[in-house]
């Protein structure tokens, strides 16, 4: 039952080329950058990832992007990562994006069991009827463009048909875990980190206060142990490691 291993790179030694892993985070919110840059260190590339976004400021997911270790993503988000869209439309990458609900549907419905659901979110786009270009040529032209999906119609309302997300492995964060995996994350970062972790065949959890069994009060785990195979306690430095994507100061009116 102990899970916990001694190390992030022993936790993700069996991780291989080509292999397919969901990844936690919200942001920089959540971010298990500790487990990436154990995935980055080991050499493996042609990585299949599945994330909210693609990393930012150079961290989490930017350091295996930046590296061109991945290649293809599915994803909500671009955002302002400039590499991540030069890669994209440099035909470099695959990127499959997805309405965000969608997304977090699919991780947790392929934890859940349950093969494929159908959705009103898409429906008369090009989610739904195909055509999205999943990767350039590199000249501006589409090189795979997304297939047309399957639409039923359910008391007068169109709905399209979504599979679910399975993974090879998931990488989260959270702020507390015990011995037998269970997790609590903290505000924010529980908005992909329970849903990525359920999609995984093997989950790797690193957490940034490791408890013992019973520590936890039950009716507070986010995530149970079930889900999570190995656990990597974080030291109170890489805990405390966590960088604030865009800071914004208001000045205070000067009084007389």
């Amino acid at each position: 039952m102990d899970k916990v291993v001694a190390s992030a790179a022993s936790a993700v030694a069996d991780v291989r080329d080509g292999a397919s892993v969901a990844v936690g985070g919200f942001g920089l919110s959540g971010v298990p950058n500790v487990l990436i840059d154990a995935v980055h260190a080991s050499g493996v590339s042609g990585l299949s990832v599945v994330s909210n976004n693609c990393g930012a400021m150079d961290s989490g997911l930017a350091v295996l992007l930046s590296a061109g270790r991945i290649s293809r993503v599915t994803g909500s988000y671009i955002g302002g990562n400039q590499e991540f869209a030069r890669q994209y439309l440099g035909g470099e990458l695959e990127l499959e994006l997805i309405p965000q609900g969608t997304l977090a549907e699919r991780l947790r419905a392929g934890g859940a069991g349950i093969p494929a659901f159908y959705t009103p979110a898409g429906v008369g786009t090009q989610v739904a009827d195909g055509g999205l270009p999943w990767r350039y040529d590199g000249e501006g032209g589409v090189a795979v463009a997304s297939p047309p999906k399957e639409v039923r119609v359910f008391d007068g309302t169109e709905y399209v048909l979504e599979h679910s997300i399975r993974t090879d492995f998931a990488l989260v964060r959270a702020a507390k875990g015990d011995r037998h995996g269970n997790l609590v994350f903290n505000r924010s970062a529980r908005n992909f980190n329970p849903l990525a972790a359920m999609a995984g065949r093997i989950t790797v959890a690193e957490v940034e206060e490791l408890v013992e069994p019973g520590a936890i009060d039950p009716d507070q785990v986010h995530l149970p142990g079930i889900f999570v195979q190995r656990v990597v306690a974080l030291t109170p430095e890489q805990a405390a490691d966590k960088k604030v994507e865009k800071r914004t100061i208001t000045e205070r009116e000067r009084t007389a």
